[in-house]
């Protein structure tokens, strides 16, 4: 069946694209035989698809790319080398960064930066650091009585947004966020409207407080603003999913807690204000799940070194 799939992915067949990439998200191992072909076929994207290359695939895009022969695929290649997040591939994007390949020119952001899309960084050290965790689950929405006081956003009035209320004593919450380091009581607020044209950050604590940051700065476009109402629906803990690539942007009941996002867009891990690192993955919110005429998706981080939350925000 992965053979004729590939076949017809060879020839753009969107339909089989989406096959394999279903196949990819539930088990990524699975297309690991095939990716050789898909490689020979040219068929670079979505480059999640090879999140499980071995060495030899691995070494095959490298060369590509260090051959200078596909210019104009450099974009896709090291995009697939973020995604395998293969020691070979670490090594070739921090060369990349200081010795360019070719159409390194048409890039608009560092080879070293694309290991964003991949879930990853490389740290001050020089040692790489996982972004995403490999355990995840479902978030479902249970319905909640409108808040009537409390903080409000400081650019539009509005309540803020309790976008996640999470401790980590739950074991599945810790598991979820093992890769953060955090430990406790995590509640993350923002403005539900105002987070549509600013990624917008809170101080946070173990203990469960939180808090606007004062450096968020309103974007000159934003205009004059109401107070409008929030989403009655906040997410809870659901089942697990069967694989950290599961969370999805776009359909209802795609909202995760842990594992790895869906970007609608590029890859857009939130920096810390702290100290400029990427900032941890902590969970997507469907605008699908969270009111009927939804769309996009929320996507929360979290640096817990420096005591920063972020939530910002994509759609088509």
């Amino acid at each position: 069946m992965i053979e004729e799939l590939i076949e017809k992915a060879a020839v753009e067949d969107d339909d089989a694209i989406e096959e394999l990439s279903a196949i990819a998200d539930a088990d990524p191992g699975t297309l690991t035989p095939h990716l050789g072909d898909l490689l020979d076929r040219d068929v670079l994207w979505p480059a999640t698809l090879y999140r499980a290359a071995e060495v030899d695939v691995v070494r095959r895009v490298i060369e590509r790319i260090d051959g200078g022969t596909t210019p104009d695929d450099l974009n896709e290649l090291l995009v697939i080398l973020a995604h395998t997040a293969h020691p070979l591939a670490v090594s070739a994007l921090r060369r990349w960064t200081t010795q360019p390949p070719a159409g390194a020119g048409e890039l608009h952001v560092s080879a070293l930066r694309y290991a964003e899309e991949g879930g990853w960084t490389v740290g001050p050290d020089g040692s790489r650091r996982d972004l995403c965790g490999g355990i995840a689950y479902q978030w479902v929405m249970r319905e909640t009585p409108r808040r009537v006081d409390g903080p409000t956003c400081p650019w539009c009035a509005s309540p803020l947004w309790t976008a996640a209320e999470l401790d980590t004593a739950e074991p599945a919450v810790g598991a979820a966020l093992a890769h953060t380091g955090w430990s406790g009581r995590l509640v993350i607020e923002t403005c539900y409207w105002c987070v549509g044209y600013a990624t917008l950050y809170s101080q946070v604590t173990p203990a469960g407080t939180t808090a606007w940051w004062p450096g968020n700065t309103r974007p000159s476009y934003l205009g004059s603003t109401e107070p409008e109402d929030l989403p009655t629906l906040v997410p809870v803990l659901g089942p697990a999913r069967g694989s950290p690539y599961q969370a999805s942007a776009w359909g209802r009941g795609g909202s995760t807690l842990g594992g790895a996002p869906d970007w609608i867009q590029d890859a857009e891990h939130a920096d810390c204000p702290g100290c400029r690192q990427p900032m941890d993955y902590v969970g997507l919110l469907g605008g699908a799940d969270l009111d009927e005429y939804g769309e996009g998706a929320y996507y929360l981080h979290l640096h817990q070194p420096c005591g920063f939350a972020a939530v910002n925000y994509q759609q088509s």
